[in-house]
């Protein structure tokens, strides 16, 4: 979405069905997509798997692949612009970090964006100030209800947070909770893609419609 935002014709692609999915979607193998299909596409955006980099990959049964890697060869064989977005831990090369609270969102949500050509600084710093919790279910065991009414920030993590205060506080009203958890911003994205438009029009006279393919729902 924050592509779309930013001006580019989405495609999406992923292995498995991808029904919320909001612009037009090839299911299939991401990176063997990548190398049949990327040179057809002025910038790529690739959001491999991230169970196995997370904090929580601990809790997971193992079985998650590691494909940051594989993804960034065959980026870096197609040659055109790219990104990669994933969680804090995972292994990106001169990543950027974003969060919510750089574009007046509501939500703590730090991810790591691998860029070629690369995009050193943020739009603004974290700010992270007020209270932050994913808590609010109703006001059980302590919980206070109604979650952006009582904290100025929430985490949008698990299931500790109430479905409609995420997707306000993500600015993403299309997904259904269990896919929100796993969702960015699209804000974040619209940032990134404005800097790429931008280096797209000034350094390689972009085609007159630009496109992005991306594996995942990123």
């Amino acid at each position: 979405m924050g592509y779309h935002q930013a001006g580019f014709r989405v495609v999406g692609v992923d292995i498995n069905p991808q029904p919320h999915y909001p612009f037009e979607f090839r299911q299939g193998d991401a990176i063997e997509y990548i190398y049949a299909h990327g040179h057809e596409f002025d910038l790529i955006h690739a959001s491999p798997p991230c169970q196995v980099y997370s904090v929580t990959s601990a809790l997971s049964t193992g079985n998650h692949p590691d494909l940051v890697e594989p993804t960034r060869r065959a980026l870096q064989a197609v040659g055109r612009p790219y990104v990669i977005e994933n969680v804090p831990g995972a292994p990106l090369e001169n990543p950027l970090m974003l969060c919510g609270t750089m574009f007046d969102l509501r939500v703590i949500r730090h991810r790591l964006f691998e860029t070629s050509p690369v995009i050193w600084w943020p739009p603004a710093q974290c700010r992270h100030i007020g209270r932050a919790s994913s808590a609010g279910r109703g006001g059980k065991n302590g919980y206070l209800p109604g979650t952006l009414e009582n904290f100025a920030y929430i985490t949008v993590i698990g299931n500790d947070y109430i479905a409609d205060d995420g997707r306000r506080a993500m600015g993403i009203d299309w997904l259904p909770k269990n896919r929100l958890s796993q969702a960015i911003p699209p804000a974040y994205t619209k940032w990134i893609g404005e800097q790429m438009a931008e280096y797209l029009r000034t350094h390689l006279l972009t085609r007159a419609s630009s496109r992005i393919a991306g594996p995942g729902f990123s």
